[in-house]
């Protein structure tokens, strides 16, 4: 009987594993690079708009103390309560009054560069506690463009003279602005706000969410589980594909014929917005869908039907379940497409000024992508900063709703 004798490695079979183990070293590196560039250009993205945008934030703002004793102003509380209580105080002189003691406490030359419709700040404090009226205080109100930009070093010399000026006596400083988070659009971007346009996306991305969500999965359900395998089937699934690389701005044609045809009367509104939204977004959950039901094993669908579930009970007991999560990611990528988008909405005149927010899904309204391309296109240099903090508005609201949709796909993930 022969000894058996060890394999030897030879030179060449050595070299061929060397070479081996360096295309691996190699295919790590490029994977662990691909990852570091993915977080370098999502960091530099993020650090570049939080410094761009961190202004947008700010407001320049005068003190001026208003002396209500002196202005005859009167206001009954009830009054104060009605919808039109600013048109109340607008009529009995209001904006007169706010220029008086401006010029009064800054001069003429600043007091003529408080904004435009600074009185409405007033208004508001009014209106929240009329018994302000009985004493006197001192606001923080909003200056002109011109004079902001002088304060931040832009702006004709005679400008950034009277803001040195003003600034250096105290009464000319940038604060928080509480207000950009609770005001509309406005034509002075000392006075503009974000909140009616973050209104408008919340309820046209709620519109998108309860008509696209549904359908999409049954949809999907139907075409995997119950349509029958001919050619009729292949064509819709090609149908849907294609739907799924459709530019957007074709379905905000398709919302202009169609929606704005049946409901004339709701162009700009939230509904029609997420009407033509869904339209873009059921694609993608159709085949993310599909394909989470698809990756079920039979064995589940073998192992319900072999203890009497119908199998309507199989899809809706079983199936569904243990595909929510994969239907959910998919979800998350055609809703943030959906966030995004401006092209189909300027289509549907979702680009109107809206001073204030809508008050439901068929008000007038816009969102925030448009108003961020509406707020770019502007000349004053004021917007700039403005234009960089909806950015982040947009992209917060972006994190927390894929945050929301992350933790509901973590809940329902099951483990067979």
């Amino acid at each position: 009987m022969s000894e058996r004798v060890a394999p030897t490695r030879t030179a060449e079979f050595e070299a061929r594993l060397q070479k081996r183990y360096a295309a691996e070293k190699r295919f790590k590196a490029v994977g662990l690079g691909a990852i570091l560039f993915s977080i370098t250009v999502l960091l530099f993205l993020l650090v570049t708009m939080t410094l761009n945008g961190i202004g947008g934030f700010q407001r320049v703002e005068m003190d001026v103390p208003i002396n209500f004793a002196e202005a005859g102003i009167a206001a009954d509380p009830t009054a104060m309560a009605q919808p039109d209580a600013v048109n109340t105080l607008q009529a009995q002189g209001l904006a007169e009054v706010v220029a008086f003691f401006a010029s009064k406490e800054l001069g003429d030359e600043a007091a003529a560069e408080i904004g435009p419709d600074a009185w409405r700040d007033v208004a508001d404090a009014i209106i929240e506690d009329p018994s302000i009226l009985r004493e006197e205080v001192t606001f923080s109100l909003p200056t002109s463009a011109k004079l902001a930009s002088a304060y931040s070093g832009d702006g004709s010399p005679e400008m950034r003279k009277l803001a040195t000026k003003l600034t250096a006596e105290g009464k000319l400083e940038k604060n928080f602005d509480v207000g950009f988070l609770s005001r509309s659009d406005a034509t002075n971007p000392q006075q503009v706000g974000i909140w009616g346009a973050l209104k408008g996306s919340m309820l046209t991305m709620a519109i998108t969410l309860m008509l696209a969500f549904p359908i999409g999965v049954l949809a999907a359900l139907y075409l995997e589980e119950y349509a029958p395998k001919n050619r009729w089937t292949d064509l819709i699934e090609v149908s849907i594909n294609n739907l799924a690389a459709v530019p957007s701005i074709i379905f905000g044609l398709l919302g202009l014929a169609v929606f704005l045809w049946i409901f004339p009367s709701y162009r700009s509104a939230p509904l029609i917005g997420g009407m033509t939204l869904a339209l873009m977004t059921m694609p993608v959950i159709v085949i993310s869908g599909r394909n989470a039901i698809k990756a079920v094993p039979p064995s589940i669908r073998d192992g319900a039907l072999a203890i009497g579930a119908s199998p309507v009970q199989v899809v809706f007991h079983h199936v569904l379940p243990l595909a929510l999560p994969g239907i959910l990611t998919g979800t998350i990528i055609g809703m943030a497409r959906a966030l995004g988008e401006t092209a189909p909405l300027l289509m549907i005149g979702m680009r109107a000024f809206v001073a204030t927010p809508p008050d439901g899904f068929t008000s007038p309204a816009t969102v925030l992508p448009v108003q961020i391309f509406l707020w770019s296109d502007e000349i004053d240099r004021g917007f700039v900063e403005r234009t960089s903090a909806a950015i982040i508005v947009l992209l917060l609201f972006l994190l927390v709703m894929n945050g929301l949709a992350i933790y509901l796909r973590n809940k329902f993930e099951k483990k067979w």
